[in-house]
């Protein structure tokens, strides 16, 4: 990437801290009684009373951080170091054979590495690749348009296990994802299976990240802060480290060490309008450095593009009112995809759009509501 485009600097306000100060307690739940447990049918190799042990430590975690780290979570050792050294060979290749699977507004997934998020580009480069293939996205923004088109994957042909690596990886993940949404149902007093529904057309993604080093780490950042606009994600993180997150208790930006072997799990936006902000997405981003290459590995658990995302009736009454409007996922997700291929002149699509103010009118995004 060479020496710093004026398109990579971050305002003044939102470049990072060369010397960050580290997150302390951050939840780090032991997931060994997961075996055998089933969301859909709430069955468990474990006890009762472990899985709710289980459930009050991952709600409780959700509403004082927006997120935690898990350990002995199913994925096996050998498909977690395969898709590592896949990427690492795909990553490693010249731009212009990269370019050959570069993802653009017709096929937006494959490679890319112009990113923007919120107006200033990322340094970093990427490949995205959807888990349900084809996965089903609204054909148009425009209100009354109903039709539907299919994202498909683009594989490029070196290495030759990247497509392999990647599918039977993303299987693994799916089924914790399903797992962990159960018990985050659980910790609402919902049943276990509340959310499976949303899920059956899913229009989950995975994502290889590489963050190559950078001649000026005081100005820019790998990934700007933003919240994760789907319902759960599955961070994967190498040992360099660099994931910050800003801590609900005082506002400031803290390092998320790695920790081995172990998944970083987001709250995301869709969790937060469920539960009507009984929890809350976290604000993150990630930092580089000029010395040392970085990796990681986010796997985004989305709904299906029909989802009607709005607080659930149980979680609502009279004494907890409705925070936001119903909204289509599929159409902000193509909204949002969409984003990414151009510098915008204000800020991209979020879910404080759909917030219902009690005497504010607010901002009017109807289209996404049909």
């Amino acid at each position: 990437m060479g020496e710093v485009d004026p398109a990579f600097i971050q305002d003044v306000e939102h470049r990072p801290k060369l010397a960050a100060t580290q997150a302390e307690g951050v939840p780090l739940i032991d997931l060994t009684a997961l075996t055998g447990y089933s969301p859909s049918s709430g069955t468990s190799a474990a006890s009762s009373a472990t899985i709710e042990g289980l459930m009050e430590e991952i709600g409780e975690a959700c509403k004082k951080w927006g997120f935690f780290a898990v350990v002995n979570h199913g994925v096996a050792a050998e498909k977690r170091e395969r898709i590592w050294r896949e990427a690492g060979e795909f990553f490693g290749q010249g731009l212009e054979e990269k370019k050959k699977v570069r993802r653009d507004e017709r096929k937006v997934l494959g490679y890319y590495e112009t990113e923007h998020i919120k107006n200033v580009r990322d340094w970093k480069e990427v490949f995205d690749l959807t888990v349900q293939e084809p996965t089903l996205v609204p054909a148009s923004l425009e209100d009354g348009e109903v039709g539907v088109t299919e994202w498909t994957n683009q594989w490029p042909e070196y290495p030759p296990g990247l497509r392999e690596a990647c599918e039977e990886y993303a299987q693994g993940l799916e089924k914790l994802a399903y797992q962990l949404m159960g018990l985050i149902a659980q910790s609402m007093g919902l049943p276990a299976n509340r959310f499976d529904e949303f899920f059956r057309d899913q229009t989950s993604y995975l994502r290889l990240n590489h963050y190559p080093p950078c001649p000026a780490p005081h100005l820019a950042l790998g990934l700007g802060r933003h919240k994760d606009a789907g319902a759960l994600t599955i961070l994967a993180q190498d040992e360099v480290g660099g994931l910050e997150v800003k801590r609900k208790s005082d506002g400031e930006w803290v390092l998320v060490k790695p920790i081995p072997d172990a998944f970083i799990i987001n709250v995301g936006d869709i969790i937060q309008v469920w539960s009507n902000e009984m929890y809350e997405s976290i604000e993150h981003r990630v930092t580089v450095n000029s010395e040392k290459e970085r990796f990681s590995i986010p796997f985004f658990f989305n709904p299906s593009h029909y989802t009607m995302v709005q607080p659930l009736k149980e979680l609502t009454g009279e004494r907890n009112h409705p925070k936001y409007r119903p909204y289509n996922w599929g159409k902000f997700l193509v909204t949002r995809k969409a984003s990414n291929f151009k510098k915008l002149d204000v800020e991209n699509l979020q879910i404080d759009h759909f917030r219902i103010y009690p005497t504010i009118e607010s901002p009017n995004n109807d289209h996404l509501l049909c």
